[in-house]
């Protein structure tokens, strides 16, 4: 039998399909995944099978394996096996293609398999594994506003991105997943190692994410009109959220630039962009269903979201409509700010996958860079890895395990040599497993709420034209940086105001050792539950459904804070018939909460919570240094991260309550622990972070 596990409970996953009986099934599951009764945590290492000479495979694997991970995960890129329209190469003649017996390999060599059919998956490929006949195909490409083909500046070589709405790409892609599918079904578990389906990769319209570079294809603005009239129902509801003249759904234009001079103007933008997020979803969807047509029914699915996701059109609780699992990508370096990022996007991440009882995974982990990235060294590599797991991930991706071309570093060679830096990824793997890591929590009773009509208007009000707003949210840039100051009547920039008043109250949270976590509005529903402060921005719109939420976690018991403007508009900016109750907040939460709060409040009123709501706290000295601890089913402390993201040598000491013992899990020295203080102390070089087994009092 493929890989080992620990049997356990798993939620019921939305698959594509049944793959047999109760016991011969794949599920998502809390810790990773539920193969046929066995929890596999997801811990994977990618390899590119077709970049590596067949004779070298085998040994590759072996390597993988040997470094503890239970998963190899594969692109399959259709360029590569296609060659000429129709024609297909699995093996027949190009004995590095016959990804079949890799499949079988894997199997062989005790690994389950990720496996990547595209039909985009990047990989540092041209053209990102698309045909060279397809991208030059104008139905199928991309639109600008001014009817051009959209142009990706990437090397080796700069291309016009496909169309996410175009019918004619879908159908060759529809083709692409008839020729591999035969060959990929016979692979899935039981019969194979296959356990997880990946549907086309970082599907932020090809990193060309602009509200206004794309897409203007007919056959998205087709698809324009009609989620207008599905959205608004009559001309005469559209005309008057508009402020405009009745005319036919099939004769409205989408915006073009941004041209909002009045708060009144923005809902015509807002739907715009809004709609890229149905457009997206509405692909992933019809990917899915080309691949369950194909064969590949009954195989969880995910999708990877690139850095800087919250910044582009990808809507996680939109996709998760078309797919089982949403993953995030992770390309930084270790440094004060990068560990901010991580951060946010982790948390916001965790807090997402715990309330849909599925785990937080990184579908890439980066090990190595392409070479048209900034260098990322080991250092940057191992800090990226261990400060997500820290902020709660529980499950990764090593992307590359094994090297290639068009790629620096990774710890195995391509001939299945490990490299000095596998030793970390060993010692890691195994440590994760000795902690049972997969069922650990790490509880976070703040939520900072950032409603999805905040993203989009920031999304509308980028400043840089097509340089894309991902890029600034990679590099740590909020709104500020990078969004018009255009106040639009409303007496203040709105799109700055909300990004000001969360990273106030972040940081006065990080500085007292508080541990939070980031939520999107769109996953409100679930990730706010067992929340006992909720902070949400709102810079005068919100979704009355969004506010409806809050008022329910005031009545459960939650205090409720708001800033720094009360919402008088809906989530499309429109105006509402009344003003939000923002009092009701604080008769709904028996007094407890505080309704409307401006970012200059955010260190008061944290002292003020923790003391009140009994918030726990985990200080650090000296500044610039952070915990986060990881508790088990029955609330005790099992593990520590202690993150160091500075330049120098420090002497850290963490408060854990509790805390008598802890041994530093990779390497196993002891650590030195005041008991009577809970105070853990540890030398922490630059750039570092050390996790921590605990023993505790009431612990093992």
């Amino acid at each position: 039998m493929v890989g080992e596990g620990v049997t356990t409970s798993a939620s019921e996953p939305r698959t594509m399909g049944a793959n047999g009986s109760a016991g011969g099934r794949v599920r998502i599951a809390p810790g990773g995944l539920d193969v046929g009764g066995t929890i596999v945590p997801l811990y994977a290492g990618s390899v590119h099978y077709w970049r590596l000479e067949r004779a070298a495979w085998r040994s590759c694997l072996a390597a993988v394996r040997s470094l503890g991970f239970r998963l190899v995960d594969l692109y399959v890129p259709w360029n590569v096996h296609e060659t000429k329209e129709g024609a297909f190469d699995f093996g027949q003649h190009d004995a590095r293609l016959d990804v079949g017996h890799f499949l079988d390999l894997a199997k062989e060599e005790g690994l389950y398999a990720i496996v990547r059919p595209g039909p985009h998956i990047n990989a540092e490929l041209t053209w990102f594994g698309i045909p060279e006949r397809i991208v030059w195909d104008r139905a199928c490409q991309a639109r600008s506003p001014r009817d051009n083909p959209v142009m990706l500046p990437m090397l080796p070589s700069a291309f016009p991105v496909p169309s996410y709405a175009s019918s004619r790409f879908h159908e060759e892609a529809a083709a692409w997943f008839r020729a591999v599918g035969p060959v990929l079904a016979r692979h899935k578990w039981p019969q194979g190692p296959m356990v997880l389906l990946q549907v086309d990769n970082e599907g932020a319209l090809y990193f060309r994410d602009g509200a206004y570079d794309q897409d203007y294809h007919p056959d998205a603005v087709a698809m324009y009109r009609d989620f207008l009239a599905t959205k608004y129902g009559t001309p005469e509801a559209l005309a008057r959220a508009y402020g405009i003249g009745e005319r036919p759904f099939a004769e409205l234009d989408p915006p073009k630039r941004f041209d909002a001079t009045r708060a009144d103007e923005l809902t015509r933008h807002l739907d715009w962009v809004e709609f890229h997020e149905h457009l997206l979803a509405t692909a992933m969807g019809r990917f899915a269903r080309g691949l369950a047509d194909a064969g590949l029914a009954g195989v969880p699915t995910s999708h990877n979201l690139p850095p800087g996701q919250d910044a582009t059109p990808l809507n996680p609780r939109r996709l998760a409509a078309s797919v089982d699992l949403v993953g995030l990508d992770y390309y930084h370096r270790g440094s004060p700010l990068d560990r901010e990022v991580i951060a946010r996007r982790t948390t916001e991440l965790v807090a997402r996958c715990e309330g849909a009882g599925q785990p937080a995974f990184a579908a890439e982990m980066g090990a190595g860079f392409p070479p048209f990235f900034p260098p990322l060294d080991e250092a940057d590599s191992a800090f990226t890895l261990l400060c997500a797991l820290a902020y709660g991930l529980r499950g990764f991706n090593l992307y590359m395990a094994v090297t290639r071309d068009r790629w620096v570093g990774g710890p195995i060679d391509p001939r299945g040599r490990r490299r000095p830096s596998a030793l970390f990824y060993e010692r890691l793997c195994s440590a994760l497993a000795r902690v049972s890591f997969h069922e650990l929590r790490r509880r976070a009773p703040v939520r900072l709420l950032t409603p999805r009509s905040l993203r989009r208007l920031t999304r509308a009000m980028h400043a840089f034209g097509p340089a894309t707003g991902a890029l600034f949210s990679v590099l740590g840039a909020g709104a500020r940086e990078r969004c018009l100051e255009d106040d639009l009547g409303l007496g203040g920039s709105i799109a700055l105001e909300g990004d000001a008043f969360l990273r106030a109250f972040e940081q006065a949270l990080d500085g007292r050792g508080v541990p939070f976590s980031h939520v999107g509005g769109e996953d409100a529903d679930a990730a706010l539950e067992g929340a006992k402060w909720i902070v949400c921005a709102t810079t005068g719109g919100m979704k009355p459904a969004l506010f409806d939420q809050l008022i329910a976690s005031a009545r459960a018991g939650a205090q409720v804070t708001i800033g720094p403007r009360a919402p008088t508009r809906d989530g499309s900016f429109r105006e509402l018939e009344g003003p939000l109750d923002v009092a009701a907040l604080t008769a709904a939460g028996g007094g407890a909460a505080t309704s409307l709060v401006a970012p200059a409040d955010a260190d008061r009123m944290v002292a003020r919570a923790i003391e009140a709501l009994g918030l726990p706290t985990f200080a650090c000295d000296p500044d610039g240094v952070f915990a986060c601890v990881h508790e088990d089913a029955g609330g005790i402390a099992r593990v520590a991260f202690v993150i160091h993201p500075g330049a120098t040598d420090v002497v850290a000491r963490v408060t854990v309550p509790g805390a008598t013992g802890a041994v530093d899990a990779l390497d196993g020295t002891r650590v030195q622990v005041d008991a009577s203080a809970g105070t853990v102390e540890v030398r922490m070089p630059p750039r570092t972070v050390r996790m921590l087994t605990l023993t505790t009092r009431g612990g093992a």
